[in-house]
């Protein structure tokens, strides 16, 4: 079996006129932000649906069926399957692949990394965002093979980052794989995420007003991040 996870309806949408053929799992979750330490897995898919409910409103059921039964199809893949880890540099990216690595690290399939190899350095946060699907092709052209060292790594990263272990994720930022770059400015993003992005939307509010120059702005000087409006107006509500 070819699976390819990919990070949201927008870049699955786009996906189909790639005609590489698999099944697509969608990544609807936003583990960047909020709680995401309950011990198993059951507690974790009850607290992640009370918090987004209670964030951003919708229905608990609608989680369950559209968010949590998506990406628990992870941890049943047969062995011997390939799967396909589409997911930008970004934090919101990262924290995502980190737990999808997480929850294959038990199973016995080849897993690849896709990212958006024909973004430049300066354009390294847009991700998958407007690629035809021409460069998507190509993304996945230059696709490669996560070690078992780097789906331990993965694995390392989540851990770290749901249970807030600052020194150890920073630590861990340290290490040098190919199959993580940027590693090191996304894990000291995540180690601050509670007061940057907060820092930075002040001091942006102090001059503007309208949203989209907010986001805008916002998403020029903390790329990093990778928030979208949702977030960014959680934030500016708090």
């Amino acid at each position: 079996m070819i699976y390819h996870v990919l990070p949201g309806d927008a870049t699955a949408e786009d996906f189909k006129a790639t005609g590489i053929s698999g099944e697509v799992i969608v990544c609807r979750e936003c583990l960047a932000v909020g709680p995401a330490d309950a011990e198993t897995y059951f507690e974790f898919w009850e607290q992640r649906a009370h918090f987004i409910l209670a964030e951003y409103g919708g229905d608990e059921i609608v989680y369950h069926e559209t968010v949590a039964d998506e990406l628990a199809k992870l941890l049943d893949v047969p062995a011997g399957s390939e799967v396909n880890l589409w997911f930008e540099y970004e934090l919101f990216c990262s924290a995502n692949m980190w737990f999808c690595l997480d929850l294959l690290k038990n199973t016995e399939a080849e897993v690849y990394r896709v990212e958006p190899v024909v973004r430049t350095a300066d354009d390294r946060w847009k991700g998958f965002g407007k690629l035809d699907a021409a460069e998507l092709q190509k993304c996945f052209a230059a696709r490669t093979q996560f070690s078992a060292e780097g789906i331990q790594l993965g694995s390392d990263l989540w851990n770290a980052f749901r249970h807030e272990d600052h020194a150890r994720l920073l630590l861990l930022g340290d290490r040098d794989s190919k199959s993580f770059p940027y590693l090191k400015e996304v894990c000291e993003a995540a180690v601050e995420r509670e007061t940057r992005p907060r820092e930075i939307l002040q001091r942006i509010t102090e001059n503007k007003t309208e949203f989209g120059e907010i986001f805008l702005e916002f998403t020029k000087e903390a790329g990093v991040y990778g928030y979208g409006d949702s977030q960014v107006e959680s934030l500016l509500e708090k």
